[in-house]
Order: structure tokens, then sequence, then C-alpha cells
């Protein structure tokens, strides 16, 4: 089909690069050019389908994002931010555009897809779930309205295996709240309390952390003062809302002009 949208996924074997394998391979309107994996991998050149236990599909598996998307419109990449960031420097200017649903970004990481995006269409979202996006946007507007009278305090659970706290999403809502008091996260940012901390400072943005068994993925937002508070929550019980939230993105991003977007943009938000 001439207007298919033509994908490539970075982080093809892991669980979000099968939901994506699954649900592209189930949709007329797009359609899978290639897959990346570990360059040591012993399944680099391999059709994509009978490694995940499905039919061909015609997509190869290979060792470098470059080579898996050659032909493509879009590359989602799910893998982790050292490896989207070299992604993202590999293919700016050459007409491929980014979904980066990756996590764990160290600031040199940023930086390159800042410079990437100068001469490529990149999307980069800690959480491409349409209701977490939605959460933040009404995270920012609460904040733009709430003075440093209400506490803001964030909540995130997760399964035992995830690596990086706080999670990307949670950062993704900490910083909706910071630019809705016009301030950098950075500068507000209480990730970690224990022993004699002292009392709270106003406008201080609070993190909160719970890892255990298979949880997929928890989020609250309390605005708290003396006399009431308001909580912002998001759950998610099956992890397929982000294959299918950052499929909307790679539709969206195709043949759009350098930059970088976030879920907002597509949301219209």
């Amino acid at each position: 089909m001439a207007d298919q949208t033509k994908i490539a996924i970075a982080g093809a074997l892991g669980f979000m690069g099968r939901e994506l394998i699954k649900l592209i391979g189930a949709a007329d309107d797009l359609k899978l050019v290639g897959g990346v994996d570990r360059p040591e991998s012993s399944d680099i050149g391999q059709d994509l389908g009978p490694l995940i236990g499905l039919k061909p599909q015609g997509a190869v598996l290979r060792a470098s994002a470059f080579d898996a998307a050659q032909g493509a419109d879009v590359l989602i990449d799910f893998s982790i931010g050292r490896a989207a960031a070299q992604a993202a420097t590999a293919l700016a200017g050459k007409g491929v555009s980014l979904v980066i649903g990756a996590t764990g970004f160290e600031p040199q990481h940023e930086a390159a897809i800042a410079e990437a995006a100068k001469t490529t269409a990149i999307l980069k979202s800690g959480n491409m779930s349409l209701g977490v996006n939605l959460l933040a946007a009404l995270t920012r507007q609460a904040a733009a309205r709430l003075g440093d009278d209400w506490d803001i305090e964030i909540f995130e659970a997760h399964h035992r295996r995830k690596v990086d706290a706080p999670s990307g999403t949670a950062l993704l809502l900490g910083r909706a709240a910071a630019e809705g008091r016009k301030v950098e996260l950075a500068q507000k940012k209480v990730a970690a309390r224990d022993g004699q901390t002292g009392a709270r400072n106003a406008g201080d943005i609070g993190f909160a952390v719970v890892r255990g068994g298979g949880i997929v993925g928890d989020h609250d937002v309390s605005f708290i003062t003396d006399e009431e508070s308001i909580t912002l929550s998001h759950h998610a019980s099956n992890r397929a809302i982000f294959a299918k939230g950052a499929l909307a993105a790679a539709r969206w991003m195709k043949a759009k002009p350098a930059g970088l977007y976030s879920m907002a943009d597509v949301l219209g938000l």
C-alpha cells in the first residue's frame, strides 16, 4: 500500500518490540521493515516474525539502527538511553523520523538527541501512553493554578525488574509540574528522603518509588495543603498501551519537519 507508514524497531526482541511487531502485522496502514538487536546476537540476519513465533514478516533483524532503518519512515526505539542517543546521532539528517520511548538517559544522551533534532524529526517521551500524557497536561495545569502552599508529591510503582528510578514517567510528570510553576525540576526535585531530613521546603517536588512483583505502572501526582488534597492518577494494567501509543506517534511523525516533539504534540495539548 502506497500510504503505509514503514517502521523499524530498536529493541525489537524485548517485550515492547514484540508487541510492536504483533500490532504492526495486524495493521493495514503499517509495514515492518527492520529491527535492531545487540550486534553479538545469534539472531542477526533472521526474519523477525519467526523469532517471536509469528509467520515471516519480510523484515530482518540487524545489528545497528542505521541498517535496520533503511527504507523506514520511522524508527521506534524502546531500547536504553545510551543506545537511543547513538541511533539518533547515526540517523540525523537521513530522512528517518524517530519515536523514542527508552528511559534511563544521562545528560550527554539528552544533548546528543537535542543535537540530532536539529536535522531530524524526533519524538521523545518517558511514557507513550496517551492516558499518561493527558495526566501530564492536567498536572501542568494544576501546578500553574495552585501556589507553593500546595505541596507536590509524585508516587510511582513498577515491577521488580525495572532498573531506573524514579521512572521516566515520574520524571515526565515532575517536569510537567515544574513547567506549570515556571521553575526547573532539577532545582526543586527531592528524589530520596532518609533520616533527619528537616522540614519540607516550599515548592519542592517530591518523588516516592516502589519496586515489586509484576506491577505494570502506577503513577499518582498529589497536590496537598493543610486543609485539602487533590490526587491525579494513572494505572496501567497492560504494557501493550505503550506500544499502541508509540504507533499513534509514528503515524503522526511521518514526514514531520526536524525538531524535538512530545506526545503532547500528538494529542494536540
